[in-house]
């Protein structure tokens, strides 16, 4: 059973990652998780804070000679910006006189109902917790679901479709188009048409120059996923589910769609159901049953089909605004205009590398549940048997 979870707060001294049941004999790639948490920072729109941190990996526990030895693994990310708020949120008593308040409830965040949950008298240590920032550590842990997953040939990538009103016109981006976008060096907005891309630049400009902010949709596509992750056998065990709770855990994430889940509710049977057919030549992966669409994303009765899992999620623009919305003063009660503080105005192209993270995740959780293994040897073994089922079906 893959388990996971994160500790840490947004100007702490450091994000801490847990990760228990990944099989041992795994090789880890530090250029690789580093390079993962790099592509979380990226993306045109992107705040100051984006400028101090420069997250690495500190792996602790449960790698060992570059390989997991099957015991939790631990990871570190430290907060650059940390020295700059040592004395305003120590760990110890400190002066309270240095305390940075969060006088006034942002409209959209967890401010207001975080401070009522725990009964503070003001929102910082909701902020502090509820911050995106906490999304770093899930892409660590995340990158290493990645490196097991393509033990089994599967890969994890994102793109965006939407930034505010611009959307791309055709959201079918080839596989390889998307490993196109993966090597670049620079990150705009992560989008796989470059004019498309450019009316969402635009977009994002008109939200700074108004100190507005703005959100957009951005899709995971899961590559070689083999048919029978995921079970319809009871509500908790369909994949789809996981999947959407995975990804609508991410900060601001509104809404989640698999496949063209959206466009189907509004269309007949007929012209949304994947026909399905089969190639009776050459040597396929998986099966010779094959699809004219992916309208499901995937999933079919909570089980993976063997096409690309499609997960979209609907992100919300970021509730911090250097244009304030209006809202109530803690203490006094009276109308005030909301706290600000130092916040991105897009991260549609970094919440899309989070959910890679999320996706991952799930499907390492589901693949170790259907496979099994202690050693990736094992797991590997496992696998190949299943494979061969499938072919002989």
């Amino acid at each position: 059973m893959l388990r996971y979870m994160t500790a840490g707060e947004s100007h702490g001294e450091s994000l801490v990652a847990f990760l228990s049941g990944v099989p041992a004999g795994l090789e880890i790639d530090q250029q690789f998780l580093d390079r993962e948490l790099w592509r979380r920072q990226q993306g045109f729109g992107r705040g100051g804070r984006m400028k101090i941190e420069t997250d690495k990996a500190h792996i602790v526990s449960g790698v060992r000679h570059g390989k997991t030895i099957g015991s939790p693994i631990a990871i570190l990310l430290e907060n650059k910006d940390w020295k700059n708020w040592q004395e305003s949120l120590p760990v110890e008593t400190g002066d309270p006189e240095k305390h940075k308040k969060v006088a006034s409830p942002r409209p959209g965040h967890a401010d207001l109902a975080g401070a009522l949950k725990y009964n503070f008298p003001e929102a910082r240590y909701i902020l502090e917790r509820a911050s995106a920032r906490e999304s770093a550590s899930r892409v660590a842990i995340g990158a290493i679901a990645k490196l097991f997953l393509r033990e089994l040939g599967i890969e994890v990538l994102s793109h965006v479709i939407a930034v505010g009103k611009a959307a791309l016109g055709n959201a079918e981006v080839s596989w390889e188009k998307l490993l196109e976008l993966h090597a670049k060096q620079e990150v705009l907005l992560n989008c796989a048409d470059a004019q498309a891309e450019q009316r969402m630049k635009a977009e994002v400009d008109q939200a700074l120059r108004t100190g507005d902010s703005i959100g957009g949709v951005f899709e995971v596509v899961a590559h070689n996923v083999p048919p029978g992750l995921g079970t319809f056998a009871q509500w908790d065990e369909r994949l789809d589910g996981l999947l959407a709770q995975a990804v609508m855990s991410l900060q601001a994430v509104k809404g989640v769609e698999i496949g063209s889940g959206v466009e189907s509710a509004l269309s007949f049977g007929s012209a949304v159901h994947d026909e399905i057919g089969y190639n009776k030549g050459g040597e396929p992966r998986f099966t010779g049953f094959t699809r004219a669409s992916n309208h499901a994303g995937g999933i079919e009765g909570g089980i993976s089909n063997g096409q690309d899992i499609l997960v979209r999620g609907h992100l919300k623009p970021i509730s911090t605004l250097r244009r304030p919305l209006g809202s109530v003063d803690f203490t006094t009660r009276e109308p005030v205009k909301a706290a600000y503080e130092r916040s991105d105005v897009c991260v549609v192209p970094a919440a899309g590398v989070a959910a890679e993270a999320m996706v991952a995740l799930t499907l390492a959780r589901c693949a170790l549940e259907k496979f099994g293994g202690d050693s990736i040897a094992e797991t590997r073994r496992n696998f190949a048997g299943y494979q061969q089922q499938l072919r002989e079906f």
